[in-house]
């Protein structure tokens, strides 16, 4: 967790750069094919709603939210990313409520929200994703759903490259090592875990939730933005990214 803090905090600045005007001030963009809330619609009708967004970065989906007339919240482990968050405040006249906290201890009451939700937020970073689903289904009503976005798991065994060469395999998609960075010093600095689909269902089940659909987004029409290892031609051919929605039984 300390190597995603320190990591954030040092690549906020580039990323909001470089992928800010994309992801908007009050937009929901659910991962780099584009996929948008506004016509998504993957979590409903949030009207009313008390929504928490994990991993929020610079507020973008939160504040959608509540130009949707939710009562949403952010929850961010970076501070350099809330930073941003507050310039967006200012910048789009929306205000989103943010707390600085670490997903695996959400700093919330139980049966907290109606829906949760994270847009590449928290679940790839952590260890201990269980921890993070468990805390989700505490702070959750009965009934309430988590949806999040992370990485297809398909996308392990490519090269992380937007062109050709990102298309042949080359890792085993059952190697569930993480994928990490070290400094000079032999420090993590970054550090993304695998996790096959067979293990998402397990621990999602594992939480106490049903797991009541995947969608795989097809790449967006019109989107030519290139975004690491994401780009139009490797979308139309196989997944970048998976949404799991998970629903807790009603009492």
């Amino acid at each position: 967790m300390r190597a995603s803090r320190h990591w954030w905090d040092g690549a906020a600045d580039a990323y909001q750069a470089e992928h800010g005007e994309f992801l908007g001030d009050t937009r929901f963009i659910w991962g780099p094919e584009g996929l948008d809330e506004a016509w998504a619609r993957l979590l409903g009708d949030v009207e009313g709603r008390h929504v928490l967004e994990i991993g929020c970065g610079a507020g973008q989906c939160g504040r959608w939210l509540l130009t949707q007339g939710a009562t949403a919240i952010g929850l961010e482990l970076s501070g350099r990313q809330l930073a941003h968050s507050r310039e967006l405040d200012a910048r789009s006249g929306v205000r989103l409520p943010v707390v600085q906290a670490d997903a695996v201890h959400l700093p919330f009451a139980p049966d907290s929200f109606d829906l949760v939700c994270s847009a590449y937020g928290a679940m790839p970073f952590v260890a201990d994703a269980g921890g993070v689903l468990a805390e989700v289904a505490r702070v959750l009503r009965p009934g309430g759903r988590f949806v999040f976005s992370v990485s297809h798991p398909i996308r392990w065994c490519f090269l992380d490259e937007p062109g050709e060469e990102g298309l042949y395999a080359v890792s085993s998609y059952f190697d569930r090592r993480p994928y990490v960075e070290e400094d000079a010093e032999g420090t993590a600095v970054y550090v993304e875990h695998h996790r096959t689909v067979g293990d998402w269902v397990r621990l999602i089940t594992g939480a106490g939730f049903h797991l009541t659909d995947l969608v795989e987004p097809e790449w967006t029409v019109g989107n030519e933005q290139v975004w690491g290892g994401w780009s139009p031609h490797r979308g139309d051919i196989i997944p970048g990214t998976a949404i799991f929605t998970a629903t807790l039984p009603s009492r």
